[in-house]
């Protein structure tokens, strides 16, 4: 039976814990949660009533508070951690995670590592496969076991057993058998194997830089939409918004190596749409927030939840400036961010810049 390790006990880690143990193939679910005491409550309650309350938590997924217990013998190892944390929890999961290269080797004894993680590291601009690589640099080649799990998902519908589909990113011709002509000859499709079940279908893909830019970007995007409800705007401004975001997210995917056909399928549209409508968004409740005249310290205090696109904004603008790509709705984000300009002065400025053709 495949071991999945989940690092994370936030609403997302809680809820693939939830709906992979529902899958179509049995496993051992581990579930690692950073605070022992949590993780000792959660385990005796199963609800974590902190980030996923209501959604019960099936006796078969092991929580641990151990790292160390949670990685032993897994197979697959999932990260669904915040990304700026996802360094830390890395580096003290690479002494436990086993077999991670061991040259020629079966399926079930080399660990994969799929990030769950939509976001870029601040310090570093850097994706999370880009973060897992350097962490595991000792360890080469990590790109072979490397994948990206992202697309439109909210933890609530997804524990709860609503129909859900992702795109499992990864570098096409990895095999993972001795043979090199084993039973799966891509990660992305050992993965969407093994996770796959009644109400989560998995997308195999290989543009890991696409899905998990995509991935990040449409946080951002997402305050934008959430700001423009807050200040009482109607759908012409959000319909805009979404597409004018769409085109800003291809134009910094496409100049790094992305393809096109996956900033418009799930893990760029799809996602962008839901993050910008949907009510259970909690970068688009920010945005709300921002809207509404709150600030943003008093916004943050006021959840456990992370906004992600607040952390990847600043990121997000680096990361562009390097490779000389305009991004106008996250520069105006970033200037409601972090330095103090209203929703209000920013939508005035969208507007009134040069007209141009699209």
């Amino acid at each position: 039976m495949t071991k999945i390790a989940i690092l994370g006990g936030g609403s997302w880690g809680t809820a693939l814990s939830i709906v992979l143990s529902r899958s179509r193939k049995p496993h051992e679910i581990s579930l690692w949660m950073r605070d022992p005491a949590q993780a000792e409550a959660v385990a005796r309650t199963r609800d974590n009533d902190l980030y996923l309350p209501g959604c019960r938590i099936p006796p078969k997924v092991h929580i641990t508070g151990k790292l160390q217990e949670c990685l032993s013998d897994a197979a697959i190892v999932v990260g669904a951690m915040p990304s700026a944390h996802a360094r830390a929890v890395y580096t003290q999961a690479l002494p436990f995670v086993q077999d991670f290269v061991g040259g020629p080797t079966t399926a079930a004894a080399a660990t994969a590592l799929v990030s769950a993680t939509k976001g870029l590291e601040p310090a570093t601009h850097l994706g999370m496969s880009e973060v897992i690589a350097q962490v595991f640099a000792s360890r080469q080649p990590t790109e072979t076991r490397v994948a990206v799990l992202s697309g439109p998902s909210f933890a609530l519908e997804v524990a709860r057993g609503d129909p859900t589909a992702l795109v499992v990113a990864a570098k096409v011709n990895v095999p993972l058998s001795k043979e090199g002509a084993g039973r799966f000859e891509r990660l992305s499709d050992y993965i969407q194997a093994e996770f796959a079940g009644r109400s989560f279908r998995l997308y195999s893909n290989d543009d890991v830089v696409g899905v998990e830019l995509a991935g990040a970007m449409k946080n951002v995007i997402a305050i934008a939409a959430g700001a423009c409800q807050g200040l009482g705007l109607g759908s012409n401004a959000i319909a805009a918004l979404v597409t004018r975001g769409l085109a800003e997210m291809s134009r910094l995917a496409l100049a790094l190596g992305a393809r096109p056909e996956t900033l418009s399928g799930l893990a760029g549209l799809g996602d962008l749409v839901l993050t910008c409508t949907g009510a259970l968004s909690r970068n688009r409740k920010v945005g709300i927030e921002l809207g509404k005249g709150r600030a943003l310290p008093e916004i943050l205090a006021s959840t456990r939840m992370v906004a992600e696109g607040v952390g990847t904004c600043g990121a997000l603008l680096a990361l562009a400036g390097e490779h000389h790509i305009e991004l106008p709705i996250a520069s105006q984000v970033d200037a409601i961010l972090h330095h103090g300009k209203s929703p209000m002065e920013a939508m005035v400025d969208i507007m009134e810049r040069p007209q141009k053709r699209e």
